[in-house]
């Protein structure tokens, strides 16, 4: 099965801020980032069929981006949402005063944000969802998603191991496809 992964464009929060799972909303710039999606997305969906399927993420960010792209419903699934940072959603890094700051930056594979989730954490939820959508037989599942579930679904993949899930970076807009 093809899995076609549509990170959602920039968003309107600066840089140092950890929003995660934050319902934000995009960026002054979305129609510009969203034309060139699109313009990327159509390679993909030229040959879509009754065995393919439209994904997002709830957050705003994405399914705003899927709507531009010509997909106004598509399957929401919670398990798609980035990482669920907890109580530090919304903080500047350099401003989070948590002593689990500290051990989530020396393993954050394992260690979780206050309330959160860790990274193994949220790698199992997306296997999941990738689990799911391979027992209906798709061809084809295009999802409009986060940075971090598209580099769960490359450790999933096979791709890269889950301490290295970061070390090819993916851009707002970015479009990944998996042959899982």
């Amino acid at each position: 099965m093809e899995v076609v992964l549509v990170r959602h464009t920039s968003v309107n929060v600066p840089k140092s801020i950890c929003y995660g799972q934050t319902d934000v909303e995009v960026s002054e710039s979305f129609i510009e980032e969203a034309k060139i999606v699109k313009r990327n997305l159509a390679q993909y969906v030229n040959d879509i069929d009754i065995n393919s399927q439209v994904f997002s993420s709830p957050l705003k960010r994405c399914r705003k981006l899927a709507s531009y792209c010509g997909f106004d419903s598509p399957l929401i699934d919670n398990k798609l949402m980035e990482m669920n940072f907890g109580e530090w959603e919304m903080q500047k890094y350099g401003e989070i005063n948590d002593p689990q700051l500290e051990k989530w930056f020396d393993n954050w594979l394992f260690e979780v944000p206050t309330r959160g989730e860790s990274f193994i954490e949220m790698i199992k939820r997306v296997s999941l969802f990738i689990d799911n959508i391979k027992s209906t037989n798709l061809n084809k599942a295009i999802i409009f998603t986060h940075a971090g579930v598209i580099a769960c679904a490359r450790v999933y993949a096979g791709l890269y191991p889950a301490d290295k899930a970061f070390s090819d970076p993916v851009n707002y807009g970015q479009i990944v496809s998996l042959n899982i």
